[in-house]
């Protein structure tokens, strides 16, 4: 048996926990430079507010229904999902985090001595409450697939209080009968349109296709979801989770780049960003893409777009951040105004399984454990390359920022008794 926790809009719910006389008023969270809507809560979608929208174009509609528009505080997300995350793993002897605001568990060696799969749901959602002050939503079944159904079922289906388990064929018709395609795990939508042609308008529909046929006209993983669907373990944590093939990071800048110093700079810190997500999932960086441009928008659309091939793989920041100084300081050019840039890092490999050679200059693993294990405990960027600057001026622009309560010593909430 198999859980998943999943909190509930989440960014929102995280700029409530230290503003209380937010809890029940309609939130929605900015992208960076506080371009779009990228989470809402039940209330914000209530009012008929729409998520991925620019912001200034619903601005209006926003202060109308009086909606508390937000800047994404990236800081307060990271540190509120360690502690969540740190109480989930409690109740299981297996844990595995998915994303930011989502955990599976699996109780494979302990099902038989929990005599309530519904109460421990309520236990684990009441313990996250109590702790973090973020509201949960938790989702069992015998398969991956079927305990993301169940938390599907939690959040949107009546007659579920945050707790939904699929435990008997009953239940799991019952539910599976209620849910569309496309909201099964794994399927996008251009599988749902393909089913909907089919006539398969349920995930029950779906889970009756013969996994032969189904492996046939789509692939081997709808077999696997279509033998998940029917209580057949087929994924475990790795087909959950797989390696990225690429990486990338990019960011269209608050402040526009004119000088060749702050375009360094920029290009470091997203080569930072880029090679900590590396080393993150144990791979290495054969060949890095680096980019830069004004914005399509202007007069005269310019930029420029570099390929560098690593002479060995590498996930050495200090390495990277080499090769990124270079490449501004030969392609920068005098009168642009370089409004996005970014990097990319491509033909990744396993670390483990990496081919030693010769010749290669010895790599320093130790040294970015300790880089990437200071910055995991005191916070993201604690530790950096001085090539990223120390006081940017173009920063990305959060001008509705809320406090970062738990990892910056002056935002630390003050208690007057």
């Amino acid at each position: 048996m198999f859980a998943l926790v999943d909190a509930n809009s989440f960014y929102c719910s995280a700029e409530q926990v230290f503003r209380p006389e937010w809890r029940g008023r309609p939130i929605v969270v900015l992208s960076n430079n506080d371009g779009c809507i990228v989470a809402a809560n039940r209330q914000a979608i209530d009012a008929g507010i729409p998520k991925f929208e620019p912001y200034f174009k619903i601005k209006a509609q926003c202060d109308r229904f009086g909606v508390i528009a937000l800047s994404s505080n990236y800081e307060l997300y990271g540190s509120l999902s360690n502690n969540m995350m740190e109480v989930i793993g409690r109740f299981a002897p297996e844990q595995h985090i998915y994303s930011i605001d989502e955990s599976f568990l699996s109780f494979k060696r302990c099902y038989p001595a929990i005599p309530c799969l519904i109460k421990q749901g309520e236990m684990i959602r009441r313990a996250v409450w109590k702790e973090t002050r973020l509201a949960v939503s938790v989702g069992m079944g015998e398969t991956l697939t079927l305990a993301k159904i169940a938390n599907h079922a939690a959040k949107k289906l009546a007659d579920y209080n945050g707790v939904c388990v699929i435990d008997n064929s009953a239940q799991r018709k019952a539910i599976l009968s209620q849910i569309k395609p496309s909201h099964v795990w794994g399927i996008g939508r251009r599988l749902s349109n393909k089913l909907d042609l089919m006539g398969i308008k349920s995930a029950y529909a779906l889970s009756q296709m013969a996994p032969g046929l189904a492996k046939k006209q789509f692939s081997i993983e709808m077999e696997r979801t279509v033998r998940e669907l029917n209580g057949e373990p087929c994924k475990g944590w790795d087909q959950a989770r797989a390696d990225k093939q690429q990486i990338f990071s990019t960011r269209s800048m608050g402040e526009r780049i004119t000088d060749c110093t702050s375009l360094q700079q920029a290009l470091s810190k997203h080569a930072d960003i880029a090679t900590s997500k590396l080393r993150e999932q144990d791979s290495l960086c054969s060949v890095m893409i680096v980019f830069a441009s004004n914005s399509p928008y202007d007069e005269q659309p310019t930029g420029f777009k570099f390929t560098h091939r690593f002479a060995f793989p590498t996930n050495e920041i200090g390495e990277i951040t080499q090769v990124i100084s270079r490449i501004a300081k030969q392609h920068f050019r005098t009168g642009v105004r370089y409004y996005k840039v970014g990097v990319g890092l491509i033909d990744l490999s396993n670390e483990t399984n990496n081919q030693l050679d010769l010749f290669a200059s010895p790599r320093n693993p130790e040294l970015m454990k300790v880089y990437d294990s200071l910055n995991h405990r005191y916070g993201s960027h604690s530790v950096f390359m001085a090539a990223q600057g120390i006081t940017p001026k173009w920063h990305m622009r959060r001008e509705l920022l809320t406090p970062q309560y738990t990892t910056c010593w002056q935002d630390i909430p003050k208690i007057k008794c």
